[in-house]
C-alpha cells in the first residue's frame, strides 16, 4: 500500500503521538508501504512553527528520513489538480495533499472529513 501522510499525521507519527488510531500507526510501520511526505506538509510545519502555532521538532527533514519516508515533491500536475477541485475544503495545503494523492494513487492518512468528501482514497488517522 502507498500512503500519503497529511500534515497532522506525519506530525503524530514522528512524535508517536497516541492520538494516531491503531490502524494507521500499523500502515505507517508495515515495512512493506511506501509512506511519502509531501513537500507541502514541511512547508505547512515551517510556517505555523515560524508563527507560534505549532510546536514541531527543530531537525524536521531528518526525523522524515529517519522514519524512512518517502518525499514528494510538488509537480505542475499536483499544482493543476488542486486548483481544479471543487471547492468543498478551502485550505490550499489540504487541497494539494488531495491533489497528491490522486494523481499518484495514494492512500491519504487523514482524519479531516471535509478531505474525506472527495475521491480520494483515504486511511482514517
Amino acid at each position: 500500500m502507498n500512503l500519503l501522510l497529511d500534515t497532522h499525521t506525519l506530525i503524530w507519527a514522528l512524535a508517536d503521538d497516541p492520538e494516531l488510531s491503531v490502524a494507521a500507526r500499523e500502515a505507517i510501520v508495515d515495512g512493506a508501504n511506501f509512506v511519502f511526505v509531501s513537500a507541502v506538509s514541511v512547508w505547512e510545519i515551517s510556517i505555523k512553527k515560524a508563527l507560534g502555532k505549532l510546536d514541531a521538532p527543530d531537525t524536521l527533514l531528518e526525523e522524515i528520513e529517519r522514519h524512512r519516508f518517502t518525499p514528494l515533491d510538488i509537480a505542475l500536475e499536483h499544482a493543476d489538480r488542486a486548483g481544479k477541485l471543487p471547492p468543498i475544503h478551502m485550505d490550499p495545503f489540504d487541497r494539494m495533499l488531495i491533489a497528491q494523492a490522486q494523481s499518484e494513487q495514494l492512500m491519504l492518512v487523514t482524519r479531516d472529513a471535509d478531505i474525506q468528501k472527495y475521491p480520494v482514497r483515504c486511511l482514517l488517522a
